[in-house]
């Protein structure tokens, strides 16, 4: 049930108490990640737009403490699973065990079944144990001898992984890249936050000071308030026009998929709530379009250079050439 402090007589949020809430877990998460605001950012918005997060860098740089940190700032069921090359689908997913009393199998669930699921390393586990993931995240269920277990609500897996030049490590195939709604890179800390780091963490561990900010129920109830965000037509036919606009790049052998567009107008609904508005612009699109479409476009070979950089390239290009041939509303009609 929502906190009064939140809602109205009849229980709704309000639009003070969605940017009270946020800003406690936004806080909360702050607490521990110094220095790193669009990734705090990034990963509130994930939760509260339904999808995924997949967080990509070297090891070090605060990558699970960040899953670790905003699962903490919230009163719902967390697990962590540490993928490694001999994790099998059955730790994921659950498995079914016979019981000899009953004389009947049992489902024993996997770690998937908690609200926020922490992914540690990914990407050295084996793709057919990455692909335990991939009717989870999608459909929110999971299937095992031919029965369906919903996993519980709100859901949101947190990956990280290292990058595919680290020793040890599988690629993730583009149907997992997918589904995940966006995906970020830490990046190293500028001097003042390491400096700080040291004094801070020389003796405490600064997640055993977190305590939850918001419940799960709570949770549902502001994914909700985004959700009913508007967008106005020609943000729609604006954000169309960018995926399509990847599908057709010469540069891409592999563009944004429908999920994608979805997706990427389910973040700039809460990117603007964040922001204290009831209606998506131009700007929410642009500010996520790296985020969400990068790291599930192939550039050619003949692209040539890095993967990522290839991607944000060509994004930036299509930015160019779409955002001056399309015109579209700041503001929805009144």
């Amino acid at each position: 049930m929502a906190d009064t402090a939140v809602a109205d007589a009849t229980g709704a949020i309000t639009a003070e108490g969605f940017a009270r809430t946020t800003d406690a877990i936004l806080a909360s998460v702050s607490r521990v990640i110094d220095g790193k605001p669009e990734a705090v950012r990034s990963s509130l918005v994930c939760l509260l737009a339904e999808g995924h997060l997949l967080i990509e860098d070297v090891p070090g740089v605060g990558k699970t403490m960040l899953a670790r940190a905003l699962a903490a700032s919230v009163d719902a069921t967390v697990r962590r699973i540490q993928f490694t090359p001999d994790l099998l689908p059955g730790d994921v997913t659950g498995v079914s065990v016979f019981n000899p009393v009953d004389r009947e199998f049992e489902f024993k669930q996997g770690a998937i079944f908690a609200n926020i699921v922490i992914a540690d390393e990914i990407n050295r586990s084996s793709p057919k144990t990455q692909s335990a993931l991939l009717e989870a995240m999608e459909e929110r269920q999971v299937t095992v001898d031919g029965h369906t277990h919903y996993v519980p609500e709100p859901f949101l897996v947190v990956a990280t992984q290292n990058p595919l030049e680290m020793e040890g490590t599988y690629a993730l195939p583009e149907a997992q890249r997918d589904r995940f709604m966006m995906r970020i890179s830490m990046g190293y800390p500028d001097q003042r936050s390491e400096a700080l780091m040291l004094r801070q963490r020389d003796t405490l561990n600064p997640l055993d000071q977190l305590s939850s900010v918001v419940s799960g129920e709570l949770v549902t109830a502001l994914i909700a308030w985004a959700r009913a965000v508007h967008v106005a037509p020609p943000i729609e036919d604006y954000a169309v026009a960018l995926a399509h606009a990847t599908r057709t790049h010469p540069e891409l052998r592999l563009g944004a998929s429908p999920r994608a567009t979805l997706q990427l107008v389910r973040a700039a609904k809460v990117w603007a709530a964040l922001d204290g508005r009831s209606f998506v612009i131009p700007d929410d699109i642009t500010a996520l379009l790296v985020p969400v479409f990068a790291h599930r476009l192939i550039p050619t070979r003949s692209a040539g250079g890095a993967r990522a950089r290839g991607a944000a390239d060509a994004i930036t290009t299509i930015l160019e050439r779409i955002a001056a041939s399309v015109r579209v509303p700041i503001a929805p009609r009144q």
